[in-house]
């Protein structure tokens, strides 16, 4: 497995496969993002047809140790975004 793409990697990538511009191409990433915020925030999930999609979850507040010391901690619930990865993705990592 190699390096994860960067940001600046993935834009001049998609730049030279579609014949677009950088810049057009930021703007989009940038517009997509800010469309997957909103829509987690206010539906509790927002999906990318074939890739995946984020999904807000609830976690309980539990026990917990500090490694550095051992002693126990109590850990507060908290809410998280995950992203769950489509079954055609995960088929395409068993290959």
């Amino acid at each position: 497995m190699g390096k994860p793409l960067t940001k600046t990697q993935i834009i001049a990538e998609v730049s030279t496969k579609t014949s677009l511009s950088k810049k057009d191409v930021a703007n989009v990433l940038a517009t997509f993002q800010t469309l997957a915020e909103k829509r987690v925030v206010a539906d509790g999930q927002f999906r990318v047809i074939d890739l995946g999609k984020l999904v807000v979850r609830k976690t309980k507040a539990r026990m917990g140790r500090n490694p550095a010391t051992g002693k126990e901690i109590k850990i507060p619930a908290k809410t998280v975004v995950k992203f769950r990865v489509a079954k055609s993705v995960k088929a395409l990592a068993k290959r």
